[in-house]
């Protein structure tokens, strides 16, 4: 567990590193709750490992989005269409968790950060696009972390990139995504053929449940109008196309679930972001089994937030082992720069 100290710089980080240019209501209230050991204090009931000034303030949007009535909501885009001015946010604010704080308690320690960010994956599309272009088999998906398996439907999506003049993926997708790319890399106009999509998380959110989806609203951030129309459009999307998810811990499921996939295709591991929530052991137990499971078949690890936020690929074919870093890409999806 940290200390206030080691708490504080989180929130001052998550400010300046995080939300600043991207949301000037978490900015505020992040490096306003830096300075203030009660709120910290009420922040330090998150589980462990979880990344505490998502959780916290995505636990106050979430009782907000429910329904309660408070002076509080008048400051955020997600629930009134002019919000109020930023710079008497704080007292209520403190207010609100104060008068909330068991109800906030509760969502720390039985909440976990599990945000389905559809921007992600118009950095997936190419990745996938270049992993089908080395072996032409059809991929089979192992998604660790995969909240609700919104990212597993990636090929149902169509695309638009800065630089480009024709859209990719799925012609009739209700989903566009649309994002800033540099570089250059390889596109499919139509999407790779997927095989098999399997997620793993150590809890399933079920979108028919009214309180998952309203939890997962949550954790977007209140100024994101957009991210909330993608995170809708494509919750619709898998009423049509569902998948396999299984609840457990990713790591420790993967030597079960691989022998399910077809032996004929692409195998294809990948996280986005969730690996800020492993401990070091975990990351190194991934590594491994991936390095051993790479001398018994072909297989792709694809990454990002595990070392560093640039997106990552591991490969192993033939026994042999090759690693690129293939896009420095923003946390939201928004721009990715390809690099691979």
């Amino acid at each position: 567990m940290c200390s206030m100290e080691q708490l504080s710089e989180r929130f001052r980080r998550f400010a300046d590193m995080e939300c600043r240019h991207s949301s000037r209501l978490y900015e505020h209230l992040a490096r306003n709750a830096a300075e203030d050991p009660e709120l910290l204090k009420l922040a330090a009931h998150s589980r462990p490992g979880q990344p505490v000034p998502n959780l916290f303030l995505g636990a106050v949007h979430y009782l907000l989005l429910k329904g309660i009535r408070h002076e509080l909501a008048y400051y955020y885009d997600s629930i009134v269409q002019d919000p109020k001015d930023l710079a008497g946010v704080f007292a209520p604010f403190k207010q609100f968790c104060k008068q909330y704080e068991a109800e906030i308690v509760d969502l720390l320690e039985t909440r976990l950060v599990q945000t389905n960010e559809m921007r992600r994956c118009a950095y997936l599309y190419p990745a996938f696009c270049y992993i089908y272009q080395l072996t032409g088999k059809p991929l089979s998906l192992v998604e660790i972390g995969t909240s609700a398996g919104l990212q597993l439907l990636w090929d149902k999506y169509r695309y638009s990139y800065s630089s480009q003049t024709v859209e990719y993926g799925n012609e009739h997708a209700a989903l566009k995504i649309i994002s800033e790319l540099g570089g250059n890399p390889f596109l499919y106009v139509q999407s790779p053929p997927v095989a098999d999509r399997v997620g793993i998380d150590l809890h399933i959110n079920d979108l028919k449940d009214p309180d998952h989806y309203l939890w997962l609203k949550a954790l977007i951030w209140p100024e994101h109008k957009e991210r909330r129309a993608y995170f809708e459009a494509a919750a619709a999307c898998l009423e049509h196309y569902p998948v396999h998810l299984i609840e457990g811990d990713g790591v420790e499921l993967l030597p079960d679930i691989i022998p399910t996939l077809a032996n004929d295709s692409t195998l294809c591991i990948f996280h986005t972001h969730v690996a800020n929530q492993f401990p070091a052991a975990t990351k190194t137990k991934l590594i491994q089994f991936i390095q051993v499971l790479g001398q018994q078949r072909d297989v792709f690890h694809l990454y990002n937030n595990m070392w560093d936020m640039d997106l990552h690929l591991d490969f192993y074919g033939n026994g042999e082992e090759k690693k690129l870093t293939l896009a420095e890409t923003d946390g939201h999806g928004r721009w990715f720069k390809w690099e691979g």
